[in-house]
């Protein structure tokens, strides 16, 4: 059994088409066709069915493409090893982040980061707090960085950079908009946006209203800080949202606001597996951090 099989088997399942996945490969359709054959032929059993033009995994073919995509991650990550451990200042580091961390926190430590280190690549990808997690756990990512920081269980560890101020952003003519700072209370009877329920920002938004005495009156939701700022801009209602996504500045016809009771924080952080060894590379990324957020922190 060779790697390229493999490779051409999980690129067929996934297209479901020979001559797509073919060309995504860029050989001949005949060369697919061959190698997936010979495949079958060593196993034993055919892993593909056809249906009109296109084809589908026979119930065996589903299990083997898990097992192959397993396989052919582990394997990618040794050579990602093995060249970074000849060079650790030139590897690729895959980092995981969500839309609280895009605009501020992320940026300015790559930026960091590569001062020190101008050769090593970053491969970004933005999710939900829930993706990023099952993410690490199933070798999507070695690393991600999350707000607020999950507990560490058997398959992810966590470290907490630094806490932030949750902070309410308010349209610039509410009538509490020249205040020094309010009680989330004040906020009672307004109307919300927040994040989709699911998300973790809306768990940590209810969550604070309903400590304060009151269920938020949600009117209008969003996955995208931006798209959240935007409605808060236009009037259509307030928002809580972290200090770091508010600090380059705050948004046109917006005021933030501090909330002085209760006092809600968030921590921010790196999560990374348990079960499997950081490439050198992001090793050296993950030292970087916490290093650089000590010295931050001490400022703070």
């Amino acid at each position: 059994m060779e790697l390229r099989q493999l490779r051409y088997f999980v690129e067929v399942a996934e297209r479901e088409h020979i001559s797509e996945a073919a060309e995504h490969l860029h050989v001949a359709q005949s060369a697919v066709s061959r190698q997936i054959a010979n495949l079958e032929d060593e196993l034993g059993t055919p892993l593909f069915e056809r249906v009109g033009r296109n084809v589908k995994l026979t119930p065996i073919g589903k299990i083997f493409l898990e097992h192959s995509v397993t396989a052919l991650k582990a394997i990618d990550f040794a050579v990602k090893q093995v060249e970074e451990y000849l060079d650790p200042a030139k590897g690729t580091i895959k980092i995981g982040f969500p839309t609280s961390l895009a605009s501020y926190v992320l940026p300015t430590v790559i930026s960091a980061f590569k001062k020190e280190f101008p050769n090593v690549l970053f491969h970004l990808r933005q999710g939900s707090y829930r993706y990023l997690i099952e993410a690490v756990k199933n070798r999507e990512l070695n690393l991600a960085f999350l707000g607020p920081v999950p507990p560490n269980d058997e398959s992810i560890h966590s470290s907490i950079l630094f806490s932030e101020k949750i902070h309410a952003l308010l349209p610039a003519n509410h009538p509490l908009a020249n205040a020094q700072k309010i009680f989330l209370s004040d906020l009672r009877k307004e109307n919300f946006v927040l994040f989709p329920e699911g998300f973790i920002l809306n768990k940590v938004a209810v969550d604070a209203c309903k400590a304060s005495g009151f269920v938020p009156s949600v009117t209008s939701v969003g996955e995208d800080m931006d798209a959240l700022k935007g409605l808060v801009a236009a009037g259509i209602g307030v928002t809580l949202l972290p200090e770091s996504s508010l600090y380059d500045s705050t948004p046109r016809f917006t005021v933030k606001m501090p909330i002085e009771n209760p006092a809600i924080t968030r921590t921010v952080g790196v999560i990374y597996p348990t079960n499997r060894e950081l490439g050198p590379s992001e090793q050296v990324f993950l030292k970087f951090i916490d290093t650089f957020f000590s010295r931050l922190n001490q400022f703070l």
